[in-house]
């Protein structure tokens, strides 16, 4: 019994389509945050060490992770453009192509991961013998051991998201999430001591279990076991549901055999997109490194805007994702005017939303740093992070629309231009604006806070100018040709205007 549960973007409004999308992918996001508060509660009660642990480790993990995950936007555009062009025999053989190509290379991402570890750790200021970098060690290993389980619900969310059924991973992610919460305190700290015993007034089954199976907890390294079995759950219900067909794509095992024509595209589409996304994380890092010329107060007090303005911008995130599943459907069905349309239904979108949380931010900025600093030299981290919010929050608007064409971008397997853009902006203009004017501009951790806000109009400038031009809207599959190559053949990108 078919419970497919995707979208029509190809006929009709585009306004109420893209909120159907999108939504789904920015609670998903949201959901994930749920095993980093999980995680990160839970090990607080093993003390400091445990929580600076998982601060060395995700550094690590989420780069990695960055760098893999691009290739699932392959997956996603080439299922997109072949369902969008009736192509339906291709798009079981794209996804079964993506499924084993990212789970090898998040396999050979992971056997790199765990031998680099004690020199990654190292050079991102974890100090050998300490219990943190003991901790850290564990915790990273673990995860880079279970890095292709990991990835396999990434590929499902990515593979469902080309279709256009942004639920159905939501829903896997919502079990995923519960079962995390509910293994996450027993395997960090075993049958002893445990405070959830405490709560619910069960110490004589406490004293059952630890008498019968002796079990202290794994610590930090139960963390990473207990997201790896949660996400491992999700991943093989939507493993079976592809194989099944009840998601709508039908997957055979055959599918699963590499050819090289397909992984050659996937590399293509998922490369730069794999830098495109590392250049975010890289973002922060380079202006971190700035803000601690000011002090460690501005440390404190970037750390905690960055991370506000990371969850303000979650809706452009998100309806980027549906703005790539628009863009790729219709272009394969040869709509490149609607595609494009897509695009300016979802930066009308995203810059009205973003106007009202923008005021909202501006209007609160230092009661919001305020929610999250305690202790000595609070009340500075507060001035300075309310500086920081009330700056950049002026520019959210920009970021917003930007995120929303870079996904047109994506939609179309435009994805160098997306990389290109995103290294111009997140690293080039931030990085140039923002030392300009904290050292020589003799501004200091306010120089930076303009640097960004500057960059971030600066950058939608740029990208904008080369999506009015029209010239990324060719599309990466031609349906004429599908049946005389038996595969997709790329469609020249110097002349989209054919297709129109």
């Amino acid at each position: 019994m078919s419970t497919d549960r995707s979208v029509d973007v190809i006929n009709g409004g585009l306004i109420w389509p893209l909120i159907v999308l999108s939504v789904p992918i920015v609670l998903t996001n949201l959901l994930l945050v749920g095993y980093n508060l999980a995680d990160t509660f839970w090990v607080g009660r093993l003390g400091q060490a445990g929580v600076s642990a998982l601060s060395y480790a995700w550094a690590i993990i989420f780069l990695v992770i960055s760098f893999a995950i691009g290739f699932n936007v392959a997956g996603t555009v080439l299922i997109a453009q072949n369902k969008g062009a009736g192509n339906l025999d291709r798009v079981g053989h794209v996804a079964g192509q993506t499924i084993t190509f990212v789970l090898c290379l998040s396999a050979l991402f992971g056997a790199i991961g765990y031998v680099m570890a004690p020199s990654l750790l190292t050079l991102i200021g974890a100090e050998p013998g300490t219990l943190e970098y003991t901790y850290a060690l564990q915790y990273v290993r673990a995860e880079f051991i279970g890095m292709p389980l990991i990835f396999a619900f990434f590929i499902f969310q990515s593979l469902l998201q080309g279709w256009g059924d942004t639920r159905t991973p939501l829903y896997l992610m919502a079990f995923s999430v519960g079962v995390n919460v509910v293994i996450d305190p027993f395997f960090i700290l075993g049958f002893q001591d445990n405070v959830v015993f405490a709560w619910f007034g069960l110490e004589s089954l406490e004293a059952w279990l630890y008498n019968t199976t002796g079990f202290d907890g794994l610590a930090v390294m139960g963390a990473a076991i207990a997201t790896i079995l949660s996400r491992t759950l999700a991943a093989v219900v939507g493993l079976w549901l592809l194989l099944s067909g009840r998601v709508g794509i039908h997957l055979s095992w055959q599918d699963l055999l590499l050819e090289r024509a397909t992984v050659k595209k996937i590399v293509v589409i998922g490369a730069p997109a794999s830098v495109e996304v590392s250049t975010k994380a890289s973002s922060v890092t380079i202006l971190t490194a700035l803000v601690a010329l000011a002090g460690a107060e501005a440390v404190a007090a970037y750390g905690i805007g960055s991370r506000v303005t990371s969850m303000v911008v979650l809706p452009a995130l998100g309806l980027a994702r549906g703005v790539e599943t628009v863009v790729g459907q219709n272009l394969g069905a040869q709509q490149v005017e609607r595609a494009k349309r897509g695009v300016y239904v979802g930066a009308a979108l995203i810059a009205g939303a973003l106007v009202l949380f923008s005021m909202a931010v501006f209007a609160f900025a230092s009661l919001v740093v305020d929610v999250f600093v305690v202790g000595e030299g609070a009340a500075t981290v507060v001035n300075i992070g309310g500086e920081y919010l009330r700056i950049v929050s002026l520019s959210y608007v920009f970021l917003g629309v930007f995120y929303v064409i870079q996904g047109g971008f994506r939609g179309s397997g435009s994805t160098r231009a997306a990389m290109i853009f995103a290294i111009i902006g997140f690293i080039i203009l931030r990085a140039t604006f923002a030392y300009a004017l904290a050292v020589p501009g003799g501004m200091g951790a306010t120089g930076i806070w303009y640097g960004e806000a500057i960059s971030n109009v600066c950058m939608l400038a740029i990208a904008g100018w080369y999506f009015l031009r029209g010239t990324w809207a060719a599309g990466v599959i031609d349906e004429s040709n599908e049946n005389q190559s038996g595969g997709a053949t790329e469609v020249p990108r110097s002349s989209p205007r054919e297709s129109e």
